[in-house]
């Protein structure tokens, strides 16, 4: 790895990543034997990329990328993704196995909870060292000192071992140096959702106000806080890049990549006899089949009951979930108003709309519940692999200041 003095340009690519590749062995003994053989041999370091033996494995595989000054780049993926490997790579903590990254400038990481923290020394003397490490001097730490101080929130802490610190004041002891000295480079891992709701609103702020004139990796399994703060995104699966480029076409790519894994672990019962839900789709207002819909369309949810036997006063419940964080809420037919009662090898078709889909982009499930009385209360619980994506918002999430998974209705007064 390079490390170079920056120019001023806010066009500057600060990150090039040119065919980077890492592997590892899963067997610890296997490991050691492959490292002696390749020190031996002159093969291990930033060679010549080597083909994969016994036990060993890509953790990153030909990765090439170029992140400029005033960009942040979202970096998502499932756990085993390649994501921290990357990260670890770009901080210099291990070396790969081919390709070449220039970074050019300071660079500041927050990778691991704790990591290159001494324990028994302070908060303050920790200060010292971290900034010591990103390459200021002492008078340029003397000088951000109460800021790094105030911004962590550990005034009456900052002269206690780092050792007796909670995992959320060491977030926050690390996130302060790294953002307050502002490096060229910044890189934050997952470890920023250790902290409480209001240190990571701090973090999130702190980063937008860094954005103009550094260069941001934002590695987070919470799609609302990359569409949030990030200008662009980049899916990773199995150590590749699977897209690099706008944040809602990525988000895409990641769900997609879940769906496909995940299916064969969303039909919740399987029933195929006495009662059961035999089939969920979702139409368009025109009853035309389809899954993708823009946020602010009528969505109509199609769900076929079939019974061997009579059953008398059943409900349904539809609840959307979101692959990404879980359920986002559900609605029943009324308790006083609506029944379905189906005769004996009855089949029938219910028909339920969302008006006005409140979502914004990404992939969602829909999970269908029929129930009966007390004494029969579940009849059966369906997802057939019934996804609703959410292809285009009806504004621009970033550009209109709305983000989240749901897009609310809303009108602003000026008086």
């Amino acid at each position: 790895m390079s490390n170079t003095i920056p120019s001023k340009s806010e066009s500057e690519v600060l990150v090039k990543v040119e065919g980077l590749s890492k592997k590892f062995c899963k067997d610890l003994k296997t490991s050691l034997w492959y490292g002696v053989k390749d020190l031996l041999s002159g093969m291990g370091g930033n060679k010549n990329d080597r083909e994969l033996r016994p036990k060993e494995f890509w953790a990153v595989k030909d990765v090439s990328f170029e992140l400029r000054r005033g960009e942040c780049l979202g970096l998502i993926g499932h756990n085993g993704a390649g994501k921290s490997t990357l990260l670890k790579i770009l901080n210099g903590l291990i070396n790969p196995d081919a390709g070449k990254v220039t970074i050019k400038g300071r660079v500041g990481a927050l990778i691991e909870l704790g990591a290159g923290f001494n324990p028994i020394l302070s908060g303050r003397e920790n200060i010292y060292n971290n900034g010591a490490v990103l390459g200021f001097s002492r008078k340029e730490i003397t000088e951000k000192l109460d800021d790094i101080i105030a911004f962590a929130e550990l005034e009456e802490f900052i002269d206690m071992p780092v050792q007796n610190y909670s995992s959320g004041m060491k977030v926050r002891l690390g996130f302060a140096v790294a953002a307050q000295m502002e490096p060229d480079v910044l890189i934050i891992d997952e470890v920023l959702a250790v902290g409480d709701v209001a240190f990571r609103m701090k973090c999130y702020n702190r980063i937008l106000e860094l954005i103009d004139r550094t260069a941001v990796i934002f590695v987070s399994h919470s799609l609302g806080q990359i569409l949030r703060v990030c200008s662009k995104a980049m899916t990773m699966d199995i150590g590749q890049i699977v897209y690099n480029g706008g944040l809602e076409k990525a988000v895409t790519v990641y769900e997609k990549l879940y769906l496909n894994k995940k299916i064969g672990d969303l039909k919740i019962v399987e029933k195929t006899s006495g009662s059961f839900i035999k089939n969920v789709s979702l139409f368009d207002k025109n009853e035309k089949p389809e899954t993708d819909f823009s946020t602010g369309e009528d969505v109509f949810v199609k769900i076929q009951l079939y019974s061997e036997e009579p059953i008398y006063k059943t409900r349904l419940r539809v609840c959307i979930e979101s692959i990404n964080i879980g359920p986002l809420g559900a609605f029943s037919s009324p308790f006083s108003e609506v029944y379905f009662d189906l005769k004996e090898k009855e089949q029938k078709e219910v028909v339920v709309s969302i008006k006005d889909l409140p979502l914004q982009i990404g992939s969602y499930n829909i999970i269908v519940g029929w129930y009966g009385d007390d004494d029969n209360p579940v009849i059966d619980i369906k997802n057939f692999g019934t996804h609703l994506n959410v292809v285009s918002p009806e504004v621009k999430m970033l550009a209109y200041g709305t983000d989240g998974f749901f897009r609310f209705k809303h009108e602003w007064i000026k008086k």
